[in-house]
């Protein structure tokens, strides 16, 4: 059986998800400190505790309208609701449920799959405009930070590149 589990950086308060856009929707939000127009509330938005995983799905920040890396600090109370709330991506299908969970291989700083599973969270509907309105508290722009780790990976310098990551522990499992 795979082991599913949620690895992030958090406090008694908060959480930190990622989330790659385009410099279109990156930099007012940014200037913002939340997201403004063009980005849209109520579409799915996809969020991701695992900052590996962040940069598998966007190439260290390389992929067209990927290209910027935002950490987005949201609250607690709101994370645990949406996982609380999630329905399997597979399970959706014909439906449309404000939160889906996919798990999804967790990967290595040379971004090869691991044994275990990392979430990841599509928020839609109420949970996509809870998320905007209510749970963001803070933006950071961490594409220098990926291109930084990047750069030491193709290096071969593992542990320096190791030692730049965010650290991120097992987080528990709401209602668990």
């Amino acid at each position: 059986m795979e082991q599913k589990e949620i690895r992030a950086d958090y406090d008694d308060r908060h959480i930190t998800v990622y989330q790659a856009y385009s410099p279109a929707i990156a930099e007012p939000a940014l200037a913002a400190g939340r997201f403004v127009p063009p980005f849209r509330p109520g579409r799915m938005t996809w969020v991701k505790p695992s900052f590996l995983w962040m940069m598998y799905r966007s190439g260290w920040g390389t992929k067209p309208d990927q290209e910027r890396v935002l950490a987005v600090r949201i609250t607690r109370s709101g994370f645990d609701w949406a996982v609380r709330a999630a329905v399997p991506s597979t399970e959706g299908i014909g439906l449309k449920p404000d939160v889906r969970v996919q798990w999804d291989p967790e990967r290595d700083l040379r971004l090869n799959a691991l044994p275990h599973r990392s979430l990841q969270l599509g928020l839609a509907g109420e949970a996509s405009q809870r998320y905007v309105d209510e749970w963001v508290v803070g933006l950071t722009d961490v594409t220098p930070l990926a291109h930084r780790v990047h750069a030491l990976v193709r290096a071969g310098d593992l542990d320096g590149a190791r030692a730049l990551l965010p650290v991120e522990r097992p987080y528990p499992m709401p209602g668990a």
